[in-house]
């Protein structure tokens, strides 16, 4: 019973890392290698950069029970509109046009936090209404027109890449250094947290399993890195993208606040009686929210290189798939950032080997509403077995 429930809980854990895989393999043979051609792995990351950003930002709220944010990408229109109208139409300074798009982001998530977390209003219904307001605010903004082009200083900050400082023809070598040591760092994190909860007399993972993880997973970073030293290195939204991750990996698994998420979404009676400020946390959630929706919105407009009345449909779909997919729970405390962006990782591959088999737009929908039910059924019915194994 012992070994099943072992088993169990392994595959529980690594489904989508199985299945990411998996569709990797299928659609580099299927596409005849095309698929993991340097530049479609360039593209992977500028094409979701915003999946990566507003998926860590969904993940606050769902952690709080279940609850998504419906208008952020109606947000991330709306920034670009106050920000293309700002650098294009009034030729204000690129710096301060963005603190201002940022501010705006984050009065956004306060307005919207706040009725949801004071006034108690379903964040369904909130957010609901902000994606009908804010789209209609980003014609308004822009009268229906597409702004364009964005100052180079603006698409500077997010279309360039990182320079290669050793000067090679053909191969980034800065990009590749940087592949190994990031692995070196994550080595020797895996190492101090094994001693330290040996230290503590908490249980520790097999060295074999923990020596196989980090294998993987180096390789397939030293791969990547790889690829991209091929094109033209790495690109300036990828380092935005770490930067997040990094930041909310941190808050969600090393702080008090970020705790507060998973308790508010595993049982919010207990959390409140406990003497945690409830309102507080479903705050936080969004106003979070907001401020990630903003850097989303620049990020977009950047790609774009334009400000126009349609960017950001269906924005909210992808974060929100990112997320269950990731292996975010539909009713809330259960769900990490690392999960998220495998699940990002997946819906992006799914994206991109679609579009170069030339599979239909309209089947691509199909395909990725059926992931998303693939991924929530399977959180339900564990939750049910799980029981069952016990």
């Amino acid at each position: 019973m012992d070994n099943k429930v072992k088993v169990y809980e392994v595959l529980k854990k690594y489904t989508m890392v199985i299945v990411l895989v998996a569709v990797v393999v299928l659609f580099a043979v299927n596409t005849g290698g095309k698929m993991l051609l340097p530049q479609n792995v360039n593209n992977l990351i500028a094409q979701n950069a915003y999946v990566f950003v507003l998926a860590t930002g969904m993940l606050f709220c769902i952690l709080t029970g279940g609850n998504i944010d419906l208008s952020v990408g109606s947000v991330v229109c709306f920034i670009g509109a106050v920000g293309g109208k700002m650098m294009v139409t009034n030729g204000m300074n690129s710096y301060l046009s963005m603190l201002v798009m940022v501010l705006v982001g984050i009065l956004i998530g306060a307005w919207q936090g706040f009725w949801i977390a004071y006034v108690r209003i379903p964040p369904f219904i909130v957010t609901l209404a902000g994606m009908l307001v804010f789209r209609g605010l980003s014609n308004v903004v822009l009268d229906g027109m597409t702004l364009a082009p964005m100052p180079d200083d603006f698409l500077g900050l997010f279309n360039n890449y990182v320079p290669d400082f050793f000067g090679m023809e053909g191969f980034n070598m800065t990009c590749f250094l940087v592949g190994v040591i990031v692995c070196v760092i994550y080595v020797l994190m895996v190492f101090k947290g094994r001693i330290t909860r040996a230290k503590k007399g908490y249980r520790v993972e097999p060295l074999t399993g923990a020596m196989i993880k980090m294998v993987l997973i180096c390789a397939a970073v030293l791969a990547f890195m790889f690829r991209l030293a091929q094109y033209k290195g790495i690109p300036n939204s990828l380092v935005w993208i770490a930067v997040v991750i990094a930041i909310y990996t941190y808050i969600s698994s090393k702080t008090t606040v970020g705790r507060y998420f998973y308790a508010v979404g595993g049982n919010e009676k207990a959390t409140k009686l406990s003497g945690i400020n409830t309102n507080r946390v479903y705050f936080l959630a969004y106003l979070n929210m907001g401020f990630l929706a903003a850097i989303a919105g620049m990020v977009t407009t950047a790609r774009l290189n334009s400000s126009n009345p349609t960017a950001g449909t269906n924005f909210e779909m992808d974060a929100i798939g990112a997320c269950f997919i990731g292996g975010a729970s539909a009713y809330g405390g259960t769900g990490t950032v690392p999960g998220v962006i495998i699940g990002a990782l997946l819906m992006g591959v799914l994206n991109l080997g679609m579009s170069i088999m030339g599979v239909d737009q309209n089947m691509q929908k199909v395909v990725k509403g059926l992931v998303l039910l693939a991924a929530v059924i399977f959180d339900v019915v564990s939750k049910r077995k799980a029981f069952i194994v016990k």
